[in-house]
């Protein structure tokens, strides 16, 4: 098959699965099991947090480049909004892989379950703290929180844990800003205008928007290496895909060959622009505003690993936050063996 038919084709297949069998799988109904298909083909049905956010990017460019189906595994994308909502259908065995932050491989630890990412597709968390135009007067920084209503994905998430370490570190107790769920996209963008929220913490397209239109303006920008370690003091690994260990273990072959289509993937990221990337994208992403998506893109990219590989440090940086701030990894922080949480065995051997 030809790749610009493999493309349509894919694009055609996962618009199919993220409208009709997502239903089912939010439902607890549908189970995704993995096998092969009449050719011999493994079958692999991976959660995506937000197929639409740039920070997931590489998960649909890489069925958009044909890599799956060049390295001879079936995958269906399927999405939920948030990576808290894509972790829980993946620990219920409803899919074998989530594209999602690696952090919730430390947090499933703490919590007696083995999940590792295979494959790191972003050294940082590719995201901003967004503070509204009317706002931003008296919102400078982290230590001007107090008093605030602070936007998230949704508790317990990445970016609420964030959130906090970024409050703590600057001196403001958690208890002196209010926290509010708004989303990501259209409603995260109506909390910032309508007065819901001081700030937020979000990703790109979100961002690019929020600024073009004058909403609000990025008041820490953490896509970047240097941002984030000016923020966190360390990189802060984040976008994967993590699966269950027990199914990296009982499905070795099935494993590389999705790594190799990620890794192939992170580096035709590094060796293409924005615009290259954004081309490759099913048409509906870019929401009627090609330039801006573009855009979104070109101030994400730095976030992206070359190669797949899991950044030296990083682990770390993320069981400090956690082991600070979510109760879970707290209770059981000394007890979290890192190593477990991640393996470069694949990325090794990718060729």
């Amino acid at each position: 098959m030809q790749q610009h038919t493999r493309r349509l084709a894919a694009a055609a297949l996962v618009s199919v699965v993220a409208s009709t069998s997502l239903a089912g799988c939010r439902g607890g109904e549908a189970s995704a099991q993995s096998g092969d298909d009449a050719d011999g083909r493994p079958q692999v049905t991976i959660m995506v947090g937000g197929i639409d956010k740039v920070i997931y990017l590489p998960a649909m460019l890489t069925q958009q480049l044909g890599y799956f189906d060049d390295e001879g595994v079936d995958v269906k994308l399927l999405t939920e909004p948030s990576g808290a909502s894509a972790e829980n259908v993946l620990v219920a065995g409803q899919v074998q892989g989530v594209v999602g932050f690696y952090d919730h491989t430390i947090t499933l630890q703490a919590q007696g379950k083995c999940l590792e990412s295979v494959v790191q597709l972003a050294k940082v968390p590719g995201e901003a703290e967004v503070v509204s135009t009317t706002a931003a007067k008296s919102l400078t920084g982290p230590e001007d929180f107090s008093g605030k209503k602070l936007g998230v994905t949704s508790p317990g998430s990445s970016t609420d844990y964030l959130t906090q370490y970024l409050a703590t570190k600057n001196g403001i107790d958690t208890s002196d800003y209010t926290t509010v769920t708004a989303g990501a996209g259209s409603t995260f963008l109506a909390a910032l205008s309508n007065g819901g929220i001081d700030a937020g913490m979000t990703t790109d397209p979100t961002i690019a928007t929020a600024v073009s239109k004058g909403l609000g303006k990025v008041l820490i920008d953490m896509r970047t290496e240097e941002g984030t370690r000016a923020a966190l003091g360390g990189l802060y690994p984040a976008a994967s895909m993590y699966m269950d260990c027990g199914y990296v273990e009982d499905n070795p072959e099935t494993v590389q060959k999705l790594v190799n289509a990620f890794s192939h993937t992170m580096q035709w990221i590094s060796e293409h622009d924005a615009a290259d990337v954004a081309a490759e994208m099913p048409a509906d992403y870019n929401g009627g505003d090609p330039a801006l998506y573009e855009k979104s893109i070109e101030d994400s990219s730095p976030m992206f690993t070359a190669d797949g590989r899991m950044p030296e440090g990083g682990p770390e940086t993320v069981l400090d936050v956690l082991g600070t701030f979510s109760d879970t990894v707290k209770a059981k922080k000394d007890d979290i063996d890192l190593s477990k949480t991640y393996t470069t065995e694949f990325v090794d051997n990718v060729e």
